[in-house]
């Protein structure tokens, strides 16, 4: 039985949103709703937020949680959460968005159990997306994989390509992913690929090295946090389910 902890990277200084994962959703910061999301669901060995701000590392410590700062120097997220696991004694980790406060748990089940089968290396998920509007934005991922559920190619173009009339919906990407260490540690060990530079998707860096990965089917609709505005709308969200 693999050993499996999950990682949060969370930076401060985002582009869109500098500070983002401190902005508090009906009272409680961000980066709280989410590890307490990942905590609840109870089969990891450990739930841990990765960060190189001591703003969220001093959050995270008065909430009670477990916290590690990480170098400056990561190049990415995905080097943020090896950073962190290289010095536990795991089998394979999850890297969790710090902006998706409703992260849903069957989702984390559902990425949990793939991980645990022997023969994974890399697992993320998609959901299926009808809108021709989303098919044709660069800021959606659309994920393209085969009959068994490996990944053929990630894109932000609209691929494959049709035209409005024969649009029949597509597969778009959620930014979860479980590795096996051994394979996080080739990753964070190989030059960034071409296409990952051209799409800038680093999970292309694993298919270009010959480094599977499966892709799980959800019902789970990503809503991460990327503005303001997407903080009113989970307020809303957790505002009907409270009522």
């Amino acid at each position: 039985m693999k050993t499996i902890v999950a990682v949060i990277p969370a930076r401060y200084d985002s582009v869109r949103f500098p500070g983002k994962p401190l902005k508090k959703i009906l009272g409680i910061p961000m980066i709280e709703r989410v590890y307490n999301r990942v905590r609840s669901f109870g089969k990891f060995s450990k739930t841990v937020v990765a960060t190189d701000d001591k703003r969220i590392f001093n959050t995270v410590k008065s909430f009670g949680g477990d916290v590690v700062m990480t170098s400056r120097e990561c190049r990415s997220g995905t080097d943020r959460v090896w950073e962190v696991v290289k010095e536990l004694k795991n089998d394979a980790v999850v890297n969790i968005q710090g902006d998706e406060p409703l992260i849903s748990e069957k989702l984390l089940s559902e990425i949990y159990n793939k991980l645990s089968e022997d023969d994974t290396r890399v697992v993320t998920a998609a959901f299926f997306n009808e809108s021709f509007e989303d098919f044709k934005s660069q800021n959606v991922v659309k994920a393209l994989f085969s009959k068994n559920g490996k990944a053929l190619y990630f894109s932000r173009s609209p691929v494959p390509y049709c035209i409005s009339e024969d649009f029949m919906g597509f597969y778009h990407h959620i930014g979860i992913y479980g590795y096996n260490n051994v394979d996080l540690e080739k990753f964070v060990n190989l030059e960034e690929s071409k296409m990952e530079k051209l799409e800038k998707l680093e999970q292309l860096r694993f298919l270009e090295n010959g480094i599977n990965i499966s892709v799980i089917k959800t019902d789970y609709r990503s809503l991460g946090v990327d503005t303001p505005e997407d903080i009113i709308k989970i307020e809303n969200i957790l505002k009907g389910s409270s009522n």
